[in-house]
């Protein structure tokens, strides 16, 4: 995959030539190795328009992927895209993805449950204890926590779910070898440690406006619920909680003094109908976030015996009541009732009513019968 990804970071500089446009290609190629060998008149027949081509083309001439890619490594950096298995499921799954990913750290199937915490760089002294208060307990419970790295809210959370002993991720709105602000160059290197600094910019590009709006909705993205702290009525931060809300996210805000020109935004959030936020417990409730931490809690600490995973085979979305799951795994109704009791502990199976069961989600692809 490695010689593959080459093409797909060789395509992430090409000016005009965003997610779309990778889709098309790869539709009408096959494969994105394919469309950069591609001749002119290929490319035309595949649809590319002229400014776009020209770009492709002057991309081509100038770069070298296989040196390029070497530098991405060597600086101790990674490139996931569509064709990678651990690219952020959630994030593929709303409306034109980024087709790149530049990753300093590690992501983990833990982010899975993970809550965006954002607000404005501007922060009060309210905000700063409140962005901690937030932070510490949900990033102490198994959640990770994203932000965007900027000065104020950002910082407070990242730092405050580091010092909870929890994982937080970053998202850039430039190059990986461009922190921005620079003051948090240590912060993202501890981050990197715990977490992830991740952009879809490609090395090489500086911080600026235009990057911002578009780094907010991968944020937005990657969470389950989208917190806003403080945050004035132009805030960038109001920016993630719309793309949060249309990508079909919780959006919760803390209520503030009305005041206080940092409270006006979240203040207006709440009116427009976010959730106020006045306790953690409104994001874990909301979003049945400890049930899914205990779930995935005791899916590791207890692994399937024989028992369940016959269980487990015989099981699909249709209900099967629980004495011909008897007959079809030959086990004494003891056993078929208490195995039945553990697998709905990790939400592996439900009790539909009747005493018939389904399963609660689908088998991984690391599931094996034996």
């Amino acid at each position: 995959m490695g010689d593959r990804r080459k093409y797909w970071l060789g395509f992430s500089r090409v000016a005009g030539i965003g997610p779309a446009r990778v889709s098309s290609l790869l539709k009408h190629f096959g494969d994105l190795g394919l469309a950069w060998q591609a001749s002119r008149a290929e490319l035309q027949a595949a649809g590319l328009p002229h400014k776009p081509l020209q770009s492709l083309i002057r991309t081509r001439e100038s770069l070298n992927l296989d040196s390029e890619y070497e530098r991405l490594t060597q600086a101790g950096y990674q490139l996931l895209c569509w064709e990678d298995a651990d690219y952020p499921q959630r994030l593929r799954e709303i409306a034109y993805p980024p087709p790149v990913l530049y990753l300093w750290g590690e992501l983990s199937a833990k982010d899975q449950w993970a809550v965006a915490i954002v607000g404005t760089r501007g922060v009060t002294p309210y905000g700063r204890s409140t962005t901690e208060a937030i932070t510490r307990p949900l990033a102490a419970s198994g959640i990770t926590v994203v932000s965007g790295l900027a000065r104020g809210v950002d910082g407070i959370a990242h730092r405050a779910a580091l010092e909870a002993g929890g994982r937080t991720l970053a998202v850039l709105g430039s190059g990986l070898d461009h922190i921005y602000p620079p003051e948090h160059s240590k912060l993202a290197a501890q981050i990197a440690q715990r977490g992830a600094i991740i952009s879809d910019y490609p090395l090489g590009t500086r911080p600026d406006s235009g990057n911002f709006p578009p780094r907010n909705r991968i944020i937005a993205a990657l969470a389950l619920a989208v917190i806003v702290v403080e945050a004035g009525e132009t805030s960038g931060a109001l920016i993630t909680a719309h793309f949060g809300a249309e990508q079909g996210r919780e959006v919760f805000a803390v209520p503030g003094n009305i005041t206080q020109p940092a409270s006006a935004g979240a203040n207006r959030l709440i009116q427009d109908g976010a959730h106020p936020l006045l306790s953690v417990d409104d994001v874990l409730e909301a979003l049945d976030l400890e049930v899914a931490i205990r779930q995935e809690s005791l899916q590791r600490r207890l692994p399937e015996d024989a028992a369940e995973r016959k269980l487990l085979e015989s099981l699909s979305h249709e209900p099967v009541h629980i004495d011909a799951l008897q007959e079809r795994v030959g086990l004494p109704a003891a056993e078929i009732a208490a195995s039945l009791a553990l697998l709905e502990l990790k939400g592996q199976v439900r009790q539909v009513g009747g005493m018939q069961y389904v399963l609660a989600r689908e088998r991984g692809p690391d599931y094996q019968v034996g």
